[in-house]
């Protein structure tokens, strides 16, 4: 029987890393391990105490028991975004470092080959989204796109134990490979409600305003794609022609000299 534990999670990867070239390749790969230090540093969040795969211009991170997911969420966040901001001032845009970042919390174990667990699966498929793709490439001065799992976002940032305010996050779904769930992605510097994601796979909102996922419509739904809710119509969209309204009064109604009905 393995070893059960839950861990707080680290994915990043960087956009275009296999479109330069050899020399750009390795600034790259050197500056995504310094940031991350450095930003850990920042944060408080011991980076020698990782354990970490890495893959050219890809981290794994999986961090010690006790780590604190506020201030991954947030004091880390911060300082990577400002450190990419710093190091692509004055670089060619095709030169640019920009990352596309996941922070989840969940079973996580080691194993022969690195981490078994649901929670490294899922970390892979929010980082891979086409989504969070969509939302960097919405966002061409952004530096930084974010993706949190429904627990992250439950537990942290909406019960505001972060500066950073749930408004700026939009919930979204994921459907890749054999996972399918729901994030809530931010683009620091950009209202990422108004961006374009070209397609990709959205969940539906209430009032323009994204679902805080207590529904139990989360992140953790499992590979089965299970617990994904239908599509909903947003409550401002007109009634199609030829679509029946019928309203529901349930108990009695009293309302002497009413009249209901549908004016055309």
């Amino acid at each position: 029987m393995g070893t059960f534990g839950r861990r707080l999670l680290l994915a990043v990867d960087a956009k275009g890393y296999g479109g330069v070239d050899v020399l750009t390749q390795r600034q790259l790969q050197e500056a995504i391990q310094l940031l991350l230090g450095e930003s850990a540093a920042a944060a408080g969040l011991a980076r020698e105490r990782w354990e970490t795969q890495v893959g050219g211009d890809s981290v794994f991170a999986v961090l010690p028991e006790g780590a604190s997911e506020p201030d991954l969420v947030d004091t880390f966040m911060r300082h990577l975004d400002a450190g990419l901001r710093a190091f692509n001032h004055g670089r060619l845009p095709e030169a640019r470092l920009r990352l596309r970042a996941a922070v989840h919390f969940g079973t996580a174990s080691p194993a022969a080959n690195g981490f078994e667990g649901r929670a490294p699966v899922e970390i892979g498929r929010m980082l891979d989204s086409a989504v969070l793709k969509s939302a960097l490439a919405a966002a061409p001065d952004a530096c930084l796109a974010l993706a949190v799992s429904s627990t992250v976002f439950n537990d942290v940032i909406r019960e505001a134990y972060t500066t950073i305010r749930a408004q700026e996050f939009r919930e979204v779904r994921i459907a890749e490979k054999e996972y399918a769930g729901r994030a809530w992605i931010r683009v620091p510097g950009y209202d990422v409600h108004a961006l374009d994601l070209s397609g990709a796979a959205e969940a539906p909102s209430v009032g323009g305003t994204a679902r805080s996922g207590a529904d139990g419509g989360g992140a953790d739904d499992g590979a089965s794609g299970g617990g994904e809710a239908p599509d909903v119509r947003p409550p401002s969209a007109p009634t199609a022609p030829g679509d029946t309204v019928v309203q529901v009064f349930p108990g009695t109604v009293h309302a002497p000299g009413a009249v209901f009905g549908i004016s055309k």
